[in-house]
């Protein structure tokens, strides 16, 4: 397998994120797929900050403790990071203000990055680009492809940058020679990107949401091409006016998806509720973060899986998705808004920020994801918007159709949305609504959907579970040791009888998680499968390669 992996670090400022993607650049025009995980504090200035990009022959998302090269634009990150360089890798080093007399066994590079931003009068965060240079040469690319991968992520000062770069890339000669391959461009997207494209996709008009770490830039990429995409990013005061406002969006028949966090999703959980009364057809994007409360803003975690599955007061129809990389980002995106628009019900799809903000070689085709049409009024006889059914999904019609009277109640209340106290009418209208589950139930459980897959060796004894971006961690080690992997992709309704069959006779279950509890692991338990064993990780990184690999052999040798 063609394979490196480059860390490139620094403080808050010093452009390691830019860095990052034109590394992730320069592998992409070589062929390779490739795969970027960002590591940031919540600092605007200051603090470490570093990306790992990894470049792979095989569709990657995940990555190794340890890597081949190592840009280190500032001391702290030769401190951290000089044990994750393999034997006989390269360090490249900014010579002006790094040491490396500690680190022995590695190649190391000093180039003089900031005395050559200075000659040329440039600030110093073009360090990034002149190191990238180096880099290049070091592994033996030519410097069209260095150039190409500028322009291609610089917006400004672009002749400077690459007249920089190539003087960086002049400096010192080729070590070791990467190959090109010959496969086709990916596009790189982070898997917020994807969530954004395949809502829209699936017909997205208007997205509402607050700022929130690690969901923003799914408002930011919206913002930007809203015009291009024809929808309305909308940037309300709060989170709770966020759902609400996209409730009322929802109520006058516009697709609306609304992203935040842990603690944004606490403040709409009484919307979520009043969506589920109303039967509001609206996706919530939770992308968790550490917490609880503020908890770690720019890290990851799965633990808001129960919180997404119980969340709200009272009994109504959700939906959970989880998708596990980009790729299934985009797909589930645009299934959650189908899936909204088609059963009336909220939709929550579970994200976490090692997804959200990792970039990914992504593969989808983009046609997989259309429009599904609601279920609309048929303007025959009176219109009663909550009107019994068979499968519990009321014909649907909005504000401004002069046939009809559009209600919409926090209440309990009849077919035509007048409130109602007495017994009958309640447990009539509660059926109703629970009936929806079953249908959902059936649509997801009997039909052609989707809702777990599995990877690995088919026959193997044992099982390792996972979802989300866990998913891609546990691929890996499944693949390197010949053991089969399932992934759930729908959380609610669970799917039980497929989960089932993919575990099979298997005599060992491992879940795999990054919380402190084992949610997946007590969902599966509560549903009646044995779990052996929990590996559990929740210090804010998503399980490693490496790590995750000795974790599982301990178990299973």
């Amino acid at each position: 397998m063609a394979e490196l992996s480059v860390l490139i670090g620094g403080k808050a400022g010093d452009g390691v994120k830019l860095g990052s993607n034109i590394i992730a650049r320069l592998f992409n025009r070589l062929g390779y797929n490739v795969f970027v995980y960002e590591d940031y504090p919540s600092l605007v200035r200051g603090g470490h900050n570093f990306a790992v990009v990894r470049a792979s022959d095989k569709h990657v998302s995940a990555n190794s403790s340890v890597v081949d090269v190592l840009i280190a634009l500032n001391q702290e990150t030769v401190e951290k990071h000089a044990q994750n360089i393999k034997d006989e890798g390269l360090v490249i080093f900014d010579s002006d203000v790094v040491k490396t007399d500690m680190i022995s066994g590695v190649g190391r590079i000093g180039v003089p990055l900031s005395k050559i931003a200075r000659d040329n009068g440039l600030p110093l965060i073009v360090r990034n680009i002149i190191s990238f240079g180096v880099l290049a040469k070091l592994l033996g690319v030519d410097f069209s492809v260095v150039e190409d991968s500028i322009r291609a992520a610089v917006s400004k000062k672009v002749e400077e940058n690459i007249n920089v770069a190539r003087i960086g890339f002049d400096t010192i000669e080729t070590k070791k020679k990467i190959p090109k391959l010959d496969n086709a461009l990916k596009p790189l997207i982070t898997g917020n990107e994807a969530v954004a494209l395949g809502a829209v996709k699936a017909g997205l008009k208007a997205y509402v949401a607050y700022p929130m770490t690690p969901a923003s830039s799914i408002l930011h990429v919206l913002a930007k091409f809203q015009d291009d995409f024809g929808i309305a990013a909308i940037h309300p005061e709060n989170e709770i006016a966020v759902a609400t406002m996209a409730e009322g969006l929802s109520f006058a028949g516009v697709r609306s998806m609304v992203g935040t966090s842990g603690g944004g999703f606490a403040l709409m959980s009484e919307s979520l509720s009043f969506a589920g009364m109303a039967e509001l057809p609206v996706v919530f994007v939770l992308s968790q973060r550490p917490g609880p409360a503020t908890g770690v803003p720019t890290y990851t975690a799965q633990a808001d899986l129960f919180f997404s599955l119980f969340t709200g007061q009272g009994e109504f129809p959700r939906i959970v998705l989880a998708p596990g990389d980009a790729d299934q980002a985009f797909f589930l995106s645009g299934f959650a808004l189908n899936l909204a628009w088609k059963f009336q019900v909220p939709v929550i799809l579970l994200i976490d920020k090692h997804l959200s903000e990792s970039t990914f070689s992504a593969s989808f085709d983009e046609n997989e994801v259309k429009v599904a049409e609601a279920v609309l009024w048929d303007k025959q006889g009176e219109f009663k918007r909550y009107s019994f059914s068979d499968d519990g999904v009321s014909p649907i019609a909005f504000p401004g159709d002069a046939e009809a009277v559009v209600k919409a109640s926090s209440y309990e209340h009849d077919e035509s949305g007048i409130t109602v106290e007495n017994p009958k009418a309640i447990v009539e209208m509660v059926s109703k609504r629970l009936k929806k589950r079953d249908s959902i139930v059936s649509f997801v459980d009997d039909g052609e959907v989707e809702t777990v897959r599995t990877f690995g060796k088919a026959d193997s004894d044992v099982v390792l579970v996972a979802w989300g971006s866990t998913v891609g961690v546990v691929k890996e080690v499944g693949e390197l040791l010949g053991l089969k992997v399932v992934q759930p992709l729908f959380l609610e309704p669970f799917p039980l009888r497929k989960i089932k069959q993919a575990i099979g006779d298997a005599k060992r279950i491992i879940c795999v998680e990054v919380n402190a509890t084992g949610q997946l692991a007590s969902l599966l338990q509560n549903n009646g499968i044995k779990v052996n064993n929990v590996l559990l990780k929740f210090d804010g990184r998503p399980f490693f390669i490496d790590e995750l690999k000795s974790k599982v052999e301990g178990l299973v040798r």
